[in-house]
């Protein structure tokens, strides 16, 4: 009987590896651990937060008490550690908030572990989420690998890399049995309107402009969030203890030509003429230190355990539009701020 604390559960990526573990795995406890900041929504996670095997606390990665607290009323088994800052925005305004959270809760969580599981870390797992921006930068040409050496180059990937590299040392020095994954971008449900994707599908429902930055040909790896919640599975359960895996999309797209196609798909799903939502896109001031390209080899996760996207990015993009189209309500509250509110009425007040 495993019992996985999984940080940062009600976030985008999160909300979608919960509702996996909880609904493919009856016989498990997932404890849903999340501060609920400005981008934890516990409405991602109204199908399911009635299930038995279904566990939340609202918790503070940073705050040793609380999830020491955690582990010892649930009998926590294992870690899926997710919580993190992550848009690069806003750690260029704020970078000790990444520091913060990043770097000294991962440490935090690595700390409890250690103490609570003691010496006997076999049968325990605490796999850590990562991202491909801690390898910096990549020319018109390769890709990166598992050994890629670290070139972070924003705040955000430069506390990732940080948290990356202690997780790894509490596998060397202790003994704790680690998994470190590194993913592209994410796209899919319940993103929330600040990431690329999620914002010029708002904009275009709004009729609002669609800011892309400096030249438009920055280019990115896109990959699908429930086929990286099918690839944590996979580690989580056949991963290696004290390696490293990339999971990407096999999926490069320049950030104009994402936007057009966007555009292509959104013209047709709200029955505009051909040509019209591309009229918004609006070339804005580049962000500090913008890295030009990402893109994952993923070979390791797909030769040793079959590992692939399930949808093209065509599909993926249309599923993404159609949750956002149906799904007006979730957009209305996230964008005004009301889903924060979720939590006192579900939870708080019970």
């Amino acid at each position: 009987m495993k019992k996985i604390l999984i940080t940062g559960g009600a976030g985008f990526i999160g909300s979608h590896v919960v509702r996996r573990f909880v609904n493919r795995y009856p016989q498990y406890s997932i404890i849903n651990a999340d501060a609920l900041t400005y981008a934890g929504n516990l409405e991602n996670l109204i199908d399911i937060e009635d299930k038995p095997n279904y566990f939340f606390e609202k918790a503070d990665i940073k705050d040793k008490d609380a999830i020491s607290t955690i582990f010892d009323k649930h009998g926590v088994t294992d870690i899926i550690h997710l919580a993190a800052e992550s848009h690069v925005d806003r750690s260029i305004l704020s970078p000790l908030d990444f520091v913060y959270t990043n770097v000294i809760g991962t440490v935090t969580m690595l700390e409890v572990a250690k103490e609570k599981w003691k010496n006997d870390y076999n049968g325990h797992l605490f796999y850590h989420i990562s991202t491909d921006e801690v390898f910096g930068a990549l020319g018109s040409e390769g890709f990166f690998t598992e050994d890629t050496r670290y070139d972070p180059h924003s705040p955000y990937s430069a506390s990732k890399a940080s948290s990356d590299h202690f997780v790894r040392a509490y596998f060397d020095t202790y003994g704790i049995q680690t998994i470190v994954s590194n993913c592209s971008n994410n796209y899919g449900p319940n993103h929330f309107p600040e990431k690329l994707i999620p914002l010029m599908i708002n904009n275009l429902i709004n009729n609002k402009p669609l800011p892309v930055y400096g030249d438009g040909k920055y280019t990115r790896d896109w990959l699908y969030v429930k086929d990286h919640a099918i690839a944590i599975d996979l580690l989580f359960h056949q991963g290696k203890a004290g390696e490293t895996y990339n999971i990407g999309g096999f999926n490069e797209w320049k950030n104009i030509d994402l936007v057009m196609l966007l555009c292509k798909q959104m013209d047709k799903k709200l029955g505009h003429k051909p040509g019209t939502s591309k009229q918004l896109i609006t070339y804005v001031k580049d962000r500090p230190g913008h890295d030009r390209r990402y893109a994952i080899d993923a070979s390791k996760i797909n030769s040793r355990f079959g590992w692939k996207p399930s949808v093209t990015f065509e599909e993926g993009l249309s599923e993404t539009i159609d949750w956002f189209l149906t799904n007006k309500t979730w957009l209305s509250h996230v964008t005004s701020g009301e889903y924060t509110s979720y939590y006192d009425h579900q939870y708080e007040n019970r």
